[in-house]
């Protein structure tokens, strides 16, 4: 609901960040401003951007997608967020999400998808207490209030994946763990072969999370996979706003991306646009 303003995001909210140390590195997404597409390389590389809708920035409001991605050594945990639109305040949940996800993983030595089911059901709680704090704006006119007050009591909603790569400490095999609800694109290749279909046949809008029901529309699809030390292998993921990405299976380099992101010829992006690769 872009039309909707809310009152001021806190610091941590607004402020977006990469940090990066000797094979460590972290990057938050910023809602409330873009993201150039950037680079980063250890023993792991990855590809990251971010960019609002024209509307969204024109009205200056938050963006609805969220990304983080945190490396440390052998493993990585990444999350991208869709905040489903026609819900209340979807920018929330996706950042909620997102942030909870990476701390599940991070703290979870073995993921399974018993225990990401029973993780998103058990965080609507705190979710739920978070949303009712947050108001709409005094000067919003109050029929307005009304409505929004009205979507609150019904929840935020977002799509998401997330997942973990874990290299093993002699570099010889690796293993990937993903799981997902919604319509945001998985794309996987090994050894220059795209290897997406189980991705697509489980990619569905009716699937996501809320903040009053935890997963709706099915239960989280989960896809593990290992790889030995030969094979090359590259993780897509991208939400809606980059769906021109959907018919190209070759790489793209930096710069075609970001035309893609900037969006010049449409003038600018009709929908939020969040984008991460990951090359092993």
């Amino acid at each position: 609901m872009r039309a909707m303003r809310m009152a001021t995001l806190s610091a941590s909210d607004r402020a977006g960040h990469a940090k990066q140390g000797h094979e460590h590195f972290r990057y938050v997404s910023v809602q409330t401003g873009e993201q150039p597409l950037t680079r980063y390389q250890g023993r792991l590389k990855c590809r990251y951007g971010y960019g609002r809708a024209a509307e969204t920035v024109n009205q200056g409001d938050a963006g609805q997608d969220f990304v983080a991605i945190r490396m440390q050594d052998n493993v990585c945990h990444f999350v991208l967020c869709d905040g489903v639109g026609m819900s209340y305040l979807g920018d929330f949940a996706a950042r909620f999400l997102g942030n909870a996800l990476l701390e599940w993983m991070e703290t979870t030595p073995s993921l399974t998808a018993e225990g990401i089911e029973r993780y998103l059901q058990d965080v609507t709680d705190a979710a739920s207490k978070q949303l009712e704090q947050l108001q709409p704006l005094d000067s919003s006119p109050l029929l307005l209030r009304e409505v929004l007050m009205e979507k609150r009591s019904q929840g935020s909603q977002a799509m998401y994946v997330c997942g973990r790569i874990a290299l093993t400490s002699g570099g010889r095999k690796s293993k990937v763990w993903l799981a997902w609800q919604g319509d945001s694109r998985i794309r996987l290749w090994c050894n220059g072969q795209e290897q997406s279909k189980q991705f697509q046949k489980h990619c569905s809008t009716n699937e996501r999370w809320s903040t009053r029901e935890g997963p709706v529309g099915g239960k989280p699809h989960v896809f593990e996979t290992k790889a030995s030390s030969n094979d090359a292998c590259r993780l897509q993921l991208y939400t809606d706003g980059l769906n021109d990405l959907d018919a190209i299976n070759t790489y793209i380099p930096d710069e075609h991306i970001q035309v893609l992101l900037d969006a010049a010829h449409t003038g600018g992006l009709e929908d939020d646009a969040a984008f991460i690769e990951i090359e092993w």
